[in-house]
This record gives structure tokens, C-alpha cells and sequence, in this order.
């Protein structure tokens, strides 16, 4: 499903992502840990088109998106959901997920039920300015939006960073129930270990802008982390 080779991206001169190769296949959880500053926003952005690599290819569905702008990939079925959120404040929370049917691929017009069913406090909240919601709301509305469409792969950048503990286990279970679907293949930037491992299939380590360490999620130890993911 995607296939990075040889990545390299950056800012100006600056090279933040190294010959990094990854891959995530349909229906699976993939986890991309490592430090602050290492470059795991730089290689989502790099993905979603926002970055364009210095070098390397990014292959999606056997086809080559390397050069594709941001809303091409996002009507070819990639979601994605940035750190921070990026919701339009000043805009309702309505108007905000309708913006997301814009990369919809099926044409459809009007928000899926099954959305309020895996979001049901955004229904209750269509009419309130997104710029109103708490952090942890707005973080939901920020992954409903992503799901709107119906895309088939979503990446997730620190979905449960800041937000409160009753929130997390709340993307958390709809994470896990994207997984027991099989439907959607996850890319997502997490740092705690239990929830990797518990949720992810595979896993990757971004140290200094290159792959550390990989393989099956099972596999990941308290070592590693120490290793990698500790300052």
C-alpha cells in the first residue's frame, strides 16, 4: 500500500529525514516512535505531500506520488491528521468535517452516520465553533474530519498528545477499532509503549532522521525504548 524508499527530506538546507525506507500494507497498524525532534512530523508531512523529499520516492498503491501536491494524495485515500490538530477555529464543527468530504473519492456529498456513531459528541456539537472545544474534542473532530472521506490509509501524528486521559482511551478505542475492521491502514506517531504494543503490527524507531530499529510490534522492548526513545 505505501512504500517509501530512500527518503530524504528537510527544511532549506537542513536535512531532518535520512534514507529512510517504510512500508505499511493493507489494513495494518504501523507505529513510528522515537524522540522529540527527530524528524517523525517531517516524514508525515513528507507523505501527505507537504514536504517535498530532497530525494527517495514515495509509492502508494504501486504508483508513484513522489510529486503529488497534498490534495491529489488526499483524493487517492490518504487521511491524515497533523500534530496539533489543525481544525479551523472560526468555522463549526459541521463545517469543519464537511470540508473533509472535499477529498471523498466516492462523491459523496453529506457526512456518513457512522461517523457520530464512532464520534457521537460531535453530533451533539455541530453548530459550535470549532475554536469552542476542548483540546481532546477538537482532536476528534480532527480525526472524524480525516475519516469523512472514507479514506483507506490514515496517519496519525501524536493523536493523543496534551489531550486528557478520558479522551485518549477514546481514540485509543477507535484506533482499536479500525484494526479489528481491517478496513483502513494506520500510520501513527505515538511514544508509549504499552499502546504500541498493544495496538500496533509492526513498529519503527526514528533516531537522528533514520530507522534505528524494526519490526513486529510483539517484538518491541523496554531496551529499545530506553535505547531510542528516552533523552
Amino acid at each position: 500500500m505505501l512504500n517509501l524508499q530512500k527518503i530524504e527530506a528537510g527544511y532549506g538546507e537542513s536535512m531532518v529525514v535520512r534514507h529512510v525506507n517504510l512500508q505499511v500494507k493493507p489494513g495494518q497498524i504501523v507505529c513510528l516512535m522515537g524522540r522529540n525532534g527527530v524528524g517523525k512530523s517531517t516524514l508525515m508531512k513528507s507523505i501527505m505531500g507537504l514536504i517535498q523529499p530532497k530525494s527517495g520516492a514515495i509509492h502508494y498503491n504501486e504508483r508513484d506520488i513522489t510529486s503529488f501536491p497534498p490534495d491529489r494524495r488526499a483524493k487517492l485515500g490518504i487521511g491524515y491528521v497533523p500534530q496539533g490538530r489543525e481544525i479551523f477555529p472560526q468555522l463549526t464543527v459541521e463545517e469543519n468535517l464537511l470540508l473533509g468530504l472535499e477529498a471523498a473519492t466516492d462523491g459523496r456529498k453529506k457526512l456518513p452516520d457512522s461517523l457520530f456513531d464512532t464520534f457521537p459528541v460531535l453530533r451533539q456539537m455541530l453548530q459550535r465553533k470549532g475554536g469552542d472545544l476542548s483540546g481532546g474534542q477538537q482532536q476528534q473532530l480532527a480525526i472524524a474530519r480525516a475519516l469523512a472521506p472514507g479514506p483507506k490509509l490514515l496517519l496519525l501524528d501524536e493523536p493523543m498528545e496534551g489531550i486528557q486521559p478520558s479522551i485518549v482511551m477514546e481514540i485509543e478505542a477507535i484506533i482499536e477499532s479500525i484494526k479489528r475492521n481491517r478496513e483502513i491502514a494506520v500510520l501513527l506517531v505515538e511514544q508509549s509503549l504499552e499502546f504500541a504494543t498493544s495496538i500496533a503490527d509492526y513498529y519503527y524507531v526514528l533516531d537522528r532522521g533514520t530507522i534505528a530499529a524494526e519490526g513486529h510490534a510483539e517484538h518491541l522492548s523496554e531496551d529499545q525504548v530506553r535505547k531510542h526513545l528516552t533523552v
